[in-house]
């Protein structure tokens, strides 16, 4: 970073840091808010926009070959007047990156004069070109895009140290996206009777990329469609350069068919929810007491100051106050046994948890009972109870989910038949990838502030889209065009405008 840029950032976290000097108590005799007098007026040879991000997300896409390997890759149109695939794919996942909520919002960007100068654009295509544009796809021209996007990931993996691949974790699950029209071909009634699709995600856990993403009719069970997807998974993930995979499920996804041929490599570990049957529950209860082990929880985090006093459970009082039938954990205790599924020809390690419970109604005490639950793994190595604790993160998918229906919204489904919002999804899921990519491209260098660099990657992986829009990418600028270079000048300052220069360093190398 040049020095000007450092003193800069360093004059404006200073003046924010006098003014929120909490012992500088000028003026407080009167509210903070005084400004008076207000007027608007329209700039003439100035010109700035909200989302000064948008150009780095660009320079990103650029460098690491995301626009050539589209257009290359993906053949849909036969004449490019004037748009090509790659415009009308990025123009869906910079709208997104642009705080946008539906497939309508392309129209503001589409009418901001600034917004188009700032990509170089004379113009965008505005919504119904968009939709024309997905309906062109099938389901080949959508595994395609996938394809493009996983060869795109490995150039970025490559830039990563070598513990970053020492084992990949994969996420599967599937979501419902809810539909009001009456006309979209493909959707159907879910199991609590909303119509919807039903896409399959499959996300790499480390950095919270999707890897992939099937639209399905809501009527179809969440493994549907996942053993194709795993294998593409494993594919990508061995060409990156990752020595091992985790594969991760819940009950759904025990696809015992497939554990015989993924367990074969040994590079490939597993780990799926098995349901509650009777046959089961039996085998645990015949299982001798001695065998039996209290699994004791790790702390969520570590306390660094002091221990602060838990609120007061609100909840729970009304239950007891109603005299509602209240369940209480006690204990935890795990247990393990080998398991042969019906379609397999070899032996498995099957991981019990029981849940020793309490219930209560008000303030009596009715009974005690548990509960159990299953994890069929091929790894026979790792004690039992961390077993139970690597299956209780993929929970975190839950997470990635919400972020994709909420945040992104990528999860949506604005268009006509299964395919093209298939494709939408795919598309609009790439502005998730392009977060991912932004912190991972950074690479780590030793010196005072290796430490700091790298926590910050971890922080920019683990944030929400929505703070990443707001640190990232909703940066006021001055758009500024010379007869050589297109300049950003930013008008405002956040915390995270050292990481962004620093990564716009490392792109322009």
């Amino acid at each position: 970073m040049k020095k000007i840029l450092r003193r800069k950032l360093a004059n404006s976290k200073r003046r924010i840091q006098r003014r929120l000097d909490k012992t500088d108590n000028r003026g407080c005799e009167r509210p903070m808010f005084t400004a008076r007098n207000i007027d608007y007026e329209i700039a003439g040879r100035v010109r700035g926009m909200a989302y000064g991000g948008i150009g780095a997300m660009h320079l990103l896409a650029r460098r690491i070959g995301l626009i050539d390997a589209i257009d290359k890759g993906l053949q849909l149109l036969k004449v490019h007047l004037p748009y090509h695939e790659s415009d009308h794919v990025l123009n869906l996942a910079y709208n997104a990156l642009c705080d946008a909520t539906c497939l309508q919002d392309l129209e503001l960007r589409r009418q901001d004069e600034v917004f188009l100068d700032a990509l170089g654009a004379r113009r965008i295509p505005d919504p119904t070109t968009a939709g024309d544009f997905c309906r062109r796809f099938k389901a080949h021209h959508v595994h395609t895009l996938i394809d493009i996007c996983n060869e795109v990931r490995q150039r970025v993996w490559a830039r990563q140290p070598a513990s970053f691949f020492e084992r990949a974790f994969v996420d599967m699950d599937g979501v419902l996206t809810a539909t009001y029209g009456e006309c979209k071909a493909g959707m159907d009634v879910a199991y609590d009777g909303t119509w919807c699709y039903h896409p399959l995600v499959l996300s790499l856990a480390n950095t919270g990329e999707v890897l992939s993403v099937v639209n399905r009719p809501g009527n179809r069970p969440s493994h549907e469609g996942a053993p194709a997807e795993v294998d593409r998974a494993l594919r990508v993930c061995f060409a990156g350069g990752f020595r091992r995979v985790l594969l991760r499920g819940d009950t759904d996804f025990s696809q015992t068919k497939h554990l015989d041929r993924w367990s074969a490599d040994a590079r490939v570990q597993f780990i799926f929810g098995l349901d509650r049957t009777a046959a089961r529950h039996y085998w645990a209860d015949e299982l001798a007491a001695a065998v039996w082990q209290r699994l004791e929880r790790r702390p969520r985090y570590q306390v660094k100051t002091q221990t602060r006093e838990r609120p007061e459970r609100v909840k729970e009082q009304i239950v007891r106050q109603r005299e509602f039938d209240n369940k209480r954990l006690v204990s935890e205790d795990v247990a393990e046994m080998p398991y042969r599924p019906v379609a397999c020809q070899q032996n498995y390690r099957l991981i019990v948890v029981r849940k020793n419970l309490t219930v209560e109604k008000g303030e009596i005490r009715l009974y005690d009972d548990y509960e159990y639950f299953f994890y069929l793994t091929n790894d026979w190595e790792s004690p039992a109870a961390a077993i139970v604790f690597e299956a209780n993160q993929r929970c975190n998918q839950e997470n990635l989910n919400a972020q994709l229906k909420g945040g992104v919204r990528a999860l949506q489904a604005p268009l006509d038949n299964l395919e093209s919002n298939w494709a939408y999804m795919v598309m609009v899921a790439l502005a998730w990838n392009l977060k991912a990519w932004w912190a991972l491209w950074p690479t780590e260098t030793p010196g005072r502030y290796a430490e700091r660099h790298r926590q910050d990657k971890e922080t920019v992986l683990r944030m929400e889209f929505k703070t990443f829009i707001n640190a990232f990418m909703r940066l006021p600028c001055q758009i500024v065009r010379t007869s050589r270079r297109l300049i950003y000048r930013l008008l405002s300052w956040n915390p995270w405008n050292g990481m962004f220069l620093r990564v716009l360093d490392q792109l322009r190398c």
